[in-house]
């Protein structure tokens, strides 16, 4: 009987090609070779530009939040507000003032970088950035993409985290950048 491995083993990668592109993200073909059973896999990569998203505060204790229809669920949804970094190198937290400004006509004081998450590592290769935005104000006109259409709405903090905890705001994401705001929320609090 063989030793146990101390932990799953690293893929070879052998090669990949682009399968399909789209305006948001391409599609790869990845081949990869297990180091130790020497099998190999096609397997397939999302590969997108990084994503910011922004929780703004307003200098009411309120958050500004978007709503939108989503292709996805065909549906609306509640976010806060966020986009596609517009090239690789570009500052997340420059990023995420530029995306709150054009969807909502927000602007802010101190911003900083809350986290980076992967938002699905098993088959998307970006990161997605979640910036806070103290002491937001409406202060520029609103500069939406070709297919946006946004309702800019003013929640109070304890509203928003409660949608988050009861299934009232669904988008992961979204949900992400809530969980690692609402320890600084509390902290402030005190």
């Amino acid at each position: 009987m063989s030793a146990p491995q101390s932990g799953p083993a690293r893929w070879e990668k052998l090669g990949s090609d682009t399968r399909h592109r789209t305006r948001v993200f391409d599609v790869l073909g990845t081949r990869y070779r297990h180091p130790v059973r020497g099998t190999e896999r096609d397997f397939v990569v999302m590969q997108s530009p990084d994503w910011v998203n922004v929780v703004a505060l307003t200098p009411d204790d309120h958050l500004v939040l978007v709503r939108q229809f989503r292709y996805g669920i065909d549906g609306f949804s509640l976010e806060i507000p966020g986009g596609v970094i517009d090239h690789a190198g570009e500052d997340p937290v420059a990023a995420g003032l530029r995306e709150l400004r054009e969807e909502t006509g927000f602007g802010g004081g101190a911003a900083k970088l809350l986290g980076t998450v992967r938002p699905n590592p098993a088959i998307q290769s970006n990161r997605c950035h979640f910036v806070f935005v103290d002491a937001a104000v409406r202060s520029h006109d609103l500069a939406w993409d070709t297919d946006e259409e946004i309702e800019v709405t003013l929640e109070p903090v304890e509203k928003v985290l409660a949608l988050a905890h009861s299934g009232g705001i669904c988008h992961s994401l979204v949900l992400n950048a809530l969980m690692l705001f609402e320890p600084h929320w509390r902290r402030r609090q005190r």
